[in-house]
């Protein structure tokens, strides 16, 4: 290892399917990445970082190893691995459900046949503890992608992702058993978290991520109210903290201002206006950082 790469923050990032909502998600926390011509080895605009773009699977045997000190990879993988690392923040992107799907002309009542049965999976360590927890009399195969094609020839039942089910219905599959759930998360080696510095780096980057996370769960929510219906109007918001108020031009009432969650509006417009709320006016937010 050059002296360049020990002094830096050694990162990794994913390539393949979870690579679009992580790189959209740091984009929008305000991190530039500018990819090299061959694409693997991007460039942040963050100080003494260096990048890789490796297999989320490579990612998690190189952070166990210390060639990286950080990355973005999914939880399958680190359980699948059973390594030490330590998981700085669940992004919640990418969810997906590690299930045991076999064909449905297999089912017997809606479950396994009791009989010798052959398991295709890239997840090994997963699927042979299930197979054992389960009783199951069972023989593993290792497949490399594509899983859900394997039965009914080559496998009577695979262990593989499913984010809708969709893959697996159009393949005839229903699922018997679910395993585990699974989202992008970031890790790091508990080593790199000993130097002061490179914490510092993962305590800057899990708050700009956290900041557009809740911000993508929340709203700004403006309203006006008269000074008769202030308090029984704030007490039905559901603020982070206490709700912004101002005084309205003239003493006619009083603007206020929270951030609410964008989930709760259905509900909570027509509760505000029964409240005595007026002029509601509803804003996107980008980031909030506590």
């Amino acid at each position: 290892m050059n002296a360049q790469s020990a002094s830096s923050v050694r990162l990794g990032l994913p390539k393949g399917r979870m690579q679009v909502g992580l790189f959209a998600l740091l984009a929008d926390a305000g991190v530039k990445i500018r990819l090299d011509a061959r694409g693997y080895r991007p460039a942040l605009n963050l100080p003494d970082v260096e990048t890789k773009i490796l297999k989320p699977q490579n990612i998690v045997e190189m952070l166990h190893a210390g060639s990286r000190d950080f990355g973005f990879a999914g939880k399958d993988w680190v359980r699948e691995l059973e390594v030490d690392l330590v998981e700085l923040l669940d992004t919640t992107l990418d969810p997906v459900r590690l299930v045991a799907a076999a064909p449905r002309t297999l089912l017997v009542n809606g479950a396994l046949p009791k009989r010798h049965l052959v398991v295709a999976s890239e997840y090994r360590r997963i699927t042979e503890r299930w197979m054992r927890e389960a009783g199951l009399d069972a023989a593993f195969v290792h497949s490399y992608g594509a899983t859900e094609v394997f039965p009914p020839e080559d496998a009577d039942c695979i262990v593989d992702n499913t984010a809708t089910g969709s893959t697996l219905e159009a393949n005839g599959l229903e699922i018997v058993a679910d395993l585990m759930r699974s989202s992008t998360c970031f890790y790091a080696n508990p080593k790199a978290l000993e130097d002061p510095k490179k914490r510092a780096f993962a305590d800057h980057l899990v708050m700009l991520m956290r900041s557009v996370l809740e911000a993508r769960h929340r709203v700004m929510l403006e309203v006006n109210v008269s000074s008769a219906d202030l308090e029984r109007l704030v007490a039905v918001l559901p603020c982070m903290r206490e709700p912004t108020i101002s005084s309205l031009h003239g003493g006619a009432g009083y603007a206020v201002k929270a951030a609410v969650p964008r989930s709760d509006l259905p509900v909570l417009i027509p509760k505000i206006k029964a409240h005595g709320g007026s002029d509601l006016v509803i804003t996107a937010l980008s980031q909030i950082v506590p």
